[in-house]
């Protein structure tokens, strides 16, 4: 969307999570399961809940992880890098996060892989309030951007500037922490933000009443995959019917989200706690289903191998990132086979 305009939402967002479980029994031919019943499984986000995730809350009320034999609990992140974290340290059993920390995680040495990216344009944005009159990036120079060290479109942001013919020096980036950057923006001490435009845009419309607008990153010449399943090698080693079964719930439960949104806002409304207004939820999971490129990928997590080429090489082209730019060093393509 270039310079596109987020419908408005009515009501303040929630920070806080909440844990769902599955309930019921399923019999010992799940994959996930035994016996005695589902296994009990965590996954742990990238962020606290916001409409992204509605998928997970909807795969469990309608029943999609218990009939592949998965007790499912969802837990807040802190950011991918965290998250991805999490799982090296086998303190979760999947994680939710985006591809460029993944990569860093792993070339850094971290025993994990990407089991299956979902979000397969990325949603990396410059975001503004649409009184700016920003409608390409040479709109930015002599503008003041917040930015968070350390996150992906901090590092890739000079050189998308650089992609679009804007010298890096004529854009001040403004550090912000990430909790920050959107107070930043509200209370005017930047003239714009790094941010997440399918997640962000919304919740700044609702607490400001003011029309959104932001610049994808993938509108201008730049796509990094996004966020997706992660799981520990461990795990896919010695239990790969389980990792097996976790990614094709996820994509049912991504599928089966996107022909029915308001079911599933509903189900993440009553099973998040302190989650987004359910307005937010719905202008938030809209613009998720759009960067799934349903169109296009054969089903929900499947990737292919040029998709992550561009991805690796564009980060060691372009950014501190000095892994190999080799696919199965991150992704193990095996589970998407079957979807």
């Amino acid at each position: 969307m270039r310079g596109g305009t987020f419908g408005k939402s009515l009501a303040v967002t929630g920070v806080a999570v909440m844990m769902v479980s599955a309930c019921g029994q399923t019999g010992g031919d799940s994959p996930g399961g035994s016996a005695d019943g589902p296994r009990e499984v965590t996954v742990t986000l990238n962020w606290v809940p916001y409409g992204e995730h509605a998928p997970f809350y909807y795969g469990v009320e309608q029943g999609i992880f218990e009939d592949a034999g998965i007790d499912l609990t969802i837990q807040p992140g802190n950011g991918s890098g965290n998250t991805v974290q999490q799982v090296a340290q086998r303190n979760t059993d999947f994680g939710w996060a985006d591809t460029p920390p993944l990569a860093n995680g792993i070339s850094s040495g971290m025993p994990v892989r990407s089991v299956g990216v979902f979000l397969q344009t990325g949603p990396s944005s410059v975001e503004f309030f649409d009184d700016q009159g920003i409608t390409e990036p040479a709109d930015l120079v002599g503008k003041t951007v917040g930015g968070t060290p350390g996150d992906a479109m901090y590092g890739t942001f000079p050189a998308w500037l650089e992609l679009n013919g804007v010298d890096p020096a004529d854009v001040t980036v403004v550090n912000v922490d990430a909790a920050g950057k959107i107070a930043a923006l509200i209370e005017g001490k930047v003239d714009a933000i790094q941010g997440f435009h399918h997640d962000q845009a919304p919740t700044i419309e609702n607490q400001t009443g003011k029309e959104v607008s932001a610049l994808p990153f993938s509108d201008f010449g730049m796509n990094l995959l996004g966020t997706g399943l992660v799981a520990n090698e461990a795990t896919i080693e010695s239990d790969p019917e389980l990792v097996q079964a976790m990614v094709r719930a996820t994509s049912e439960a991504f599928l089966a989200a996107s022909e029915d949104p308001e079911g599933a806002v509903a189900a993440m409304a009553a099973g998040a706690e302190q989650a987004p207004d359910e307005a937010v939820l719905a202008a938030q999971l809209e613009a998720t289903i759009g960067l799934l490129d349903l169109e296009t990928a054969p089903a929900p997590g499947v990737n292919s191998e040029a998709q992550w080429t561009d991805t690796l090489t564009f980060l060691s082209e372009n950014t501190d990132f000095e892994g190999p730019a080799t696919p199965d060093t991150y992704w193990d393509a095996t589970f998407g086979e079957d979807l």
